[in-house]
């Protein structure tokens, strides 16, 4: 894959590289409409896979938050067309590497040092390249590392990024500028922790010995002393990343037994530690043909407020879904609900709330789960088209739910896709924590 020598840094040069991709797929569409004068029954296939690969190849040049917001949108498969989804999951762990002397640079930086006046060996091109930064291995003595590399200047571009990005929010979610502010201030918050590795080193260390007890899990070792700001270091994990694994064929036996670790992990870190690796990409995972499974990323943790989680795990027992008074006050904590709606409005967004919460609630509310049942993502996928098509929904300008929720139904959503590709079949009931919230 060809490196790059640069990043775009500066807010104009990133504004640029903006419009002139907006260039790109408007003369895409015009292409598109000139090709179908003479053919009427065209489809949009090919207008949408110029379009992904134009926007694609710009974000990714731009990195951090602007290629971060396509890996975001690519673990929804219901929100994008087939050609989208696709090229932007390369996002994930795939991006186009940084040049070495980049590399090198940064580490004169933090270290004062260049890389093998660290390290016995290091290898120059990138081995996995992403949003945010890129992986090199390198050895130590008999040890074999994985050396990860923060792109320059993605920490600094974050807020710039996301003001270009807003417009385009406002259209998509439906919603005013205010109350879209709720929640690009979560996003904003995120991102800048993920550009934190000192932050990113110590959450790692603290959930990894947290989560060490967990059949199934292996986690990697980590170096202080060969981290900084924009480094971490920690032993290299093989494996294989999910679309790799999956195309070997591993056994039923084998997809449940990654499941089930998979959903072990985060009921634990949700219900127990109370923070959560909230980000269930696969490029943060390694497989392994016997059944383990290697975690390799904590840069985006969402710490659980003790009042968001209380009422918003209530909701997930059947029987209080039945409880009128009990319901209404939740809602209204978790601002489903808002003191400007009409009651009409109300008896509307109850009524919409209580469907989706069902049908997230649903792996909860039996002893055992296919999620390689596509039945219930075609369930999913209905709900979501008919909410999102309805006059109600779209007439309202109001944004509806906390801000933690944002990334508490990221990590689910996530979980269930890949537990879903994985084809797996686990015990989901956990009823120690649903008969706690009474």
């Amino acid at each position: 894959m060809k490196e790059q020598s640069s990043i775009p840094t500066s807010k104009v040069q990133r504004a640029s590289r903006f419009i002139k991709t907006g260039a790109k797929v408007g003369g895409n569409y015009i292409k598109h409409y000139s090709k179908k004068v003479f053919n009427p029954e065209m489809g949009r296939e090919e207008l949408d896979k110029d379009n992904a690969a134009d926007i694609y190849e710009s974000l990714s040049e731009l990195k951090g938050s602007a290629l971060k917001v396509a890996q975001m949108m690519s673990m929804d498969k219901n929100l994008l067309p087939k050609a989208y989804s696709d090229k932007f999951s390369m996002a994930q762990y795939s991006a186009p590497p940084l040049s070495y002397p980049l590399v090198v640079k940064t580490f004169q930086q933090i270290f004062g040092k260049n890389p093998l006046a660290l390290f016995d060996s290091f290898t120059k091109n990138a081995v996995n390249a992403a949003s945010i930064g890129q992986v090199h291995q390198a050895t130590l003595g008999d040890k074999k590392l994985a050396v990860k590399v923060q792109y320059p200047g993605i920490a600094a571009a974050i807020s710039s990024d996301l003001k270009l990005v807003r417009p385009i929010a406002v259209r998509i979610l439906n919603i005013n500028e205010r109350d879209l502010d709720l929640y690009m201030g979560e996003v904003e918050v995120k991102l800048h922790e993920e550009t934190d590795y000192e932050l990113e080193l110590r959450r790692s260390v603290e959930i990894s010995e947290a989560c060490a007890h967990i059949d199934g899990l292996i986690f990697p070792k980590y170096y202080p002393q060969f981290s900084g700001n924009r480094v971490i270091t920690m032993d290299w994990l093989d494996g294989q990343h999910m679309r790799d694994f999956l195309l070997t064929n591993p056994s039923q036996e084998v997809r449940n037994g990654i499941g089930q670790s998979l959903w072990d992990f985060y009921d634990f870190q949700i219900h127990t530690l109370k923070q959560v690796h909230a980000d269930p990409h696969p490029g943060n995972f390694l497989f392994h043909h016997d059944g383990t499974l290697g975690i390799i990323d904590f840069g985006c943790v969402k710490v659980i407020p003790e009042h968001f989680y209380t009422n918003y795990f209530k909701l997930i027992r059947q029987d209080v879904l039945g409880m009128d008074n009990e319901l209404k006050r939740i809602f209204n904590e978790l601002d489903f609900l808002t003191e400007s709606d009409t009651p009409e409005q109300r008896t509307f967004f109850t009524a919409i709330f209580i469907e989706m919460i069902t049908m997230l609630g649903k792996p909860f509310h039996v002893n055992e789960f296919d999620f390689g049942d596509d039945t219930y993502f075609k369930e999913v996928a209905e709900l979501g088209e008919r909410i999102s098509n309805s006059k109600e929904f779209r007439a309202s300008k109001t944004a509806r739910g906390s801000k933690h929720g944002l990334y508490i139904n990221r990590t689910y959503f996530g979980l269930y896709n890949m537990l879903n590709e994985l084809g797996a079949k686990i015990n989901t009931k956990k009823p120690e924590w649903l008969e706690v919230l009474v």
